[in-house]
């Protein structure tokens, strides 16, 4: 109950210093809604030139993006400002939150949960509903529970993406760019169809990586359709496996490079 009491603390202190300037607060959060609009936008813009993509039409695209985006955005609200932790560790800050008697990554998402970003995750949870209903989908309690638990475990999965990548930091201090590959290039991977992709590319992020079971197959197992790719349709179903997997693996990377920090003595 202590530690409950001070993650509340943490929060609360948080949302308190938002709405000391509410009127700047509220500005952020409504252009935040630009970035997930413009996901959605972009999948108008191309269908405005062909009737299929990859054999995919307009609603079964938005459907994909709508899933991808749901995820994401997810993720990017809970744990996505892990990816300050580059600057915590070169300012010093990281010694700070190792020394309290509190988990350091609770700490570290709790620090500056992103508020404005809300809006975000409000329209990516509409564009999904808009898009189900768009699809003719022969509902079936699989299906449904696919429904729900879709967007939270590929929200689990991206999260992961974001530790991984963030974790980098403890050995390699300007890792920036190279994490944002995996996590905002991973987001913009799974919004289409994995078809459109094509080689090597497609094999490791789709498949190597487990980016093509954040949203294409849970797609294709709610619309009922054979994967052009050739996987059985069970593979819709494992996103939640899939998520797992990778949280697992970005709780051993974050255990490890946290042993391996070491304090910058300021």
């Amino acid at each position: 109950m202590g530690e409950l009491r001070a993650y509340a603390a943490l929060l609360g202190a948080q949302w308190r210093s938002l709405l000391s300037y509410r009127a700047s607060f509220l500005v952020e959060m409504v252009t935040n809604i630009g970035a997930t609009a413009l996901d959605v936008v972009a999948v108008f813009v191309i269908f405005r030139a062909t009737r299929t993509v990859a054999g995919f039409t307009l609603p079964e695209a938005v459907l994909i993006v709508s899933l991808s985006s749901c995820a994401f955005n997810l993720a990017d609200f809970t744990v996505g400002n892990i990816d300050r932790l580059k600057t915590y560790v070169r300012t010093g800050l990281m010694d700070a939150v190792l020394v309290r008697p509190l988990g350091a990554l609770a700490q570290l998402v709790l620090m500056d949960l992103p508020f404005r970003k809300a809006l975000r995750l409000v329209l990516a949870v509409g564009v999904l509903l808009v898009a189900l209903r768009l699809n003719a989908i022969e509902w079936t309690p699989a299906r449904v529970l696919l429904a729900l638990v879709v967007p939270l475990a590929g929200a689990v999965f991206f999260g992961a993406i974001f530790v991984l990548s963030a974790s980098l930091a403890f050995w390699w201090v300007d890792s920036g760019d190279l994490g944002s590959a995996f996590t905002y290039g991973g987001r913009d991977f799974t919004a289409y169809p994995v078809p459109v992709y094509a080689g090597w590319f497609r094999t490791l992020f789709a498949y190597g990586l487990g980016f093509g079971f954040v949203s294409y197959q849970p797609a294709l197992a709610l619309l009922g359709r054979a994967d052009p790719l050739g996987l059985p349709a069970w593979a819709g179903f494992v996103s939640p496996l899939v998520a797992l997997v990778a949280a697992a693996l970005a709780a051993l990377v974050w255990r490890a490079g946290v042993r391996h920090y070491r304090s910058t003595g300021s």
